[in-house]
């Protein structure tokens, strides 16, 4: 099966990310089997989660699910195998120097393959994610050369590239596109109607290179959700409780001003920003964060799931188009990772130098990194 426009990620229930309460095993589970039951078909998990232990609890979760049923999306690239984890940094890419040398970058993507489709239970993805690359992940011909023999030896059906954890990477994604355009069928990247920049300047490459787009943190930290309101408690170790102080009053007050436009639709919050990021250029697919809130108020993440999954075709008009872009408009709020003009030095596994065939390349695509790739005013 084909990418759908609605997708599930193996983040969802905090179980493998600190987003809420984490669900348990059995929680977790139920919580797929209940999304493949609702009609959602397109299931994306990452090896590095839980060092396998998502793709373990995923392989639980659809076995026995007609395999035809449902899209299964791979992602690989960070070395659990033979690295240490780096505290909160996380593994590193298998293509950081002293792990191995370029020579030997397609074995270890053949291997980390193979055993991510084990621990699923099946035998081939339907597309297979260079997840979170490095500079080198973005540029060397072995790395995609490697992905390519994956494809061609039936363990995936279609490649593609996650940029990450964090936002940017633009030049460097625009670059792997004009690069290795004829290998990579989709890309995934941050983007939806509070945080339509820096995502939107990729548009229009994945549109010329016939890329298309699974995007995520659609629901803007669980905001779109509704139940993410002033002063609520996140927990210690909650990914969200390092945003910016003030972050949830400032997006509350964006998503009232954004409800009427559901209204107007017969739709929800999360509905509409689903629906808002469909209307764009190249994207095809949604996947936002599904989270069991701390709280007696929260609402429960199984209702989250039949929203996601209720998701319809509507038509939002140009003036509703132009106004949430006015309201949702995120330009300069961020440091962004990847190439970037105040990197100086070494490559660090997320940002490097601004060099100059990038800057010939944001020329050609109408980007001044100074102005559109720089962090202007704080939230």
């Amino acid at each position: 099966m084909d990418v759908t426009p609605t997708a599930f990620g193996t983040w969802n229930g905090g179980r493998f990310m600190n987003y809420g309460q984490p669900l348990d095993d059995g929680q977790w589970i139920a919580m797929v089997r209940q999304a493949w039951d609702r009609g959602i078909r397109t299931f994306l998990t990452a090896d590095v989660y839980g060092s396998g232990q998502a793709d373990s609890l995923l392989g639980q979760a659809l076995s026995g699910v007609p395999r035809d049923s449902y899209c299964l999306v791979g992602c690989i690239g960070h070395d659990f195998y033979s690295a240490r984890r780096d505290g909160a940094k996380g593994f590193p890419r298998f293509t950081q120097p002293g792990l191995r040398v370029p020579a030997d970058y397609a074995s270890y993507l053949r291997m980390a393959t193979e055993k991510s489709l084990e621990r699923c239970q099946v035998d081939q993805f339907d597309l297979l994610l260079l997840h979170n690359p490095d500079r080198t992940g973005y540029t060397s011909d072995r790395v995609w050369n490697g992905m390519a023999s994956l494809r061609d030896a039936g363990l995936t059906r279609s490649l593609g590239v996650a940029p990450g954890p964090a936002n940017g990477f633009t030049l460097d994604l625009i670059q792997c596109f004009e690069r290795f355009g004829p290998l990579i069928d989709w890309a995934m990247i941050i983007l939806g109607p509070l945080e339509p920049w820096p995502g939107r300047l990729i548009l229009p490459a994945a549109l010329r290179h016939n890329v298309q787009l699974i995007t995520r943190v659609v629901d803007y930290g669980g905001i779109f959700h509704d139940d993410v309101r002033p002063g609520h408690r996140f927990g210690q170790s909650d990914h969200r409780s390092f945003r910016p102080a003030g972050w949830v009053e400032a997006a509350v007050e964006k998503l009232e001003a954004l409800r009427p436009i559901a209204q107007r639709h017969g739709i929800t919050p999360l509905q509409l920003a689903c629906s808002w990021n469909l209307h764009q250029t190249a994207v095809h697919c949604v996947i936002p964060t599904l989270i069991q809130e701390l709280g007696e108020s929260a609402r429960a993440i199984g209702s989250k799931v039949d929203e996601l999954a209720a998701l319809k075709a509507i038509r939002l008009t140009p003036d509703e188009l132009a106004e949430i872009g006015r309201i949702g408009d995120n330009t300069g709020c961020m440091t962004l990772k990847g190439a970037n003009r105040r990197h100086v030095g070494s490559d660090l596994p997320d940002q490097w130098e601004l060099t100059t065939d990038l800057e010939t390349l944001a020329t050609r695509w109408l980007i001044n990194p100074d102005t559109d790739l720089t962090l202007t005013h704080s939230h």
